[in-house]
């Protein structure tokens, strides 16, 4: 089954990790698929890095897709389009998703969009933060043209309301024990491929753990020969 691969957390400040992510995945013929964030935390709005944009727009035209990915990625932002850095849950999420109309998640999903089509970037697809979003949200990206999107279980093509299981690899770093089962989950989960096509979610943070960098050298390589070259191939 095929392999798509993406960067998250594509911001200018996170610059040499992700360059970091980026040879690797080069290593192994990958181009993986860029999410970047417009405003990270709201301190790295992209107009301000000028040589960020255009390293990728060069990104862009050698291969690589850019998915808007949430707005702010903060934890006081927290809305349906999932910029809460994956930390509201529960309750709290619930409350949270019904307070947000859709409206205002299509006008934070207009104001990502022309932060992104400003830099000179075309958006291929759209990936909330932490994957967490409504199904609802489905709606809203079609009314937008986006033939792209997915969450933990899934990718979807909300125009065409087309979704196919997949299994997603990650992982979390935040603690040890969150880093330690993560890596073991990766290391299990990956032989569903033989079922469902997979896909390796890098994150910067991975690249500032040893053991982590090693890890995903060791998925890409598992990858090779197999690579989607876009999300959407996995809907094939």
């Amino acid at each position: 089954m095929p392999v798509h691969v993406s960067i998250h957390d594509v911001t200018p400040a996170h610059a040499a990790d992700v360059e970091l992510a980026l040879a690797r995945c080069a290593a192994v013929g990958a181009r993986p698929a860029l999410l970047v964030v417009p405003n990270f935390h709201g301190l790295w709005p992209l107009a301000d890095h000028p040589e960020f944009c255009a390293r990728l727009r060069e990104l862009q035209q050698n291969g690589h897709e850019v998915y808007l990915h949430g707005y702010f990625h903060k934890s006081s932002m927290a809305s349906l389009t999932g910029d809460d850095g994956g930390r509201a849950h529960g309750l709290r999420r619930v409350f949270t998703q019904k307070l947000v109309s859709a409206g205002e998640a299509r006008e934070r999903i207009e104001k990502g969009e022309a932060v992104l089509e400003r830099a000179g970037l075309r958006i291929d697809g759209f990936v909330a933060p932490a994957w967490s979003m409504p199904r609802w949200m489905h709606d809203v990206l079609s009314e937008r043209g986006y033939r792209f999107t997915e969450d933990h279980l899934r990718v979807y093509d909300p125009q065409q309301k087309r979704a196919r299981p997949t299994v997603l690899l990650n992982y979390a770093s935040r603690t040890p024990g969150r880093l330690a089962s993560s890596v073991l989950w990766c290391r299990a989960a990956k032989r569903a491929r033989a079922l469902l096509p997979a896909r390796i979610a890098i994150h910067p943070g991975d690249m500032r753990h040893p053991l982590l960098r090693h890890e995903v050298d060791v998925l890409l390589e598992w990858a090779r020969g197999d690579l989607a070259r876009t999300g959407r191939e996995l809907l094939s």
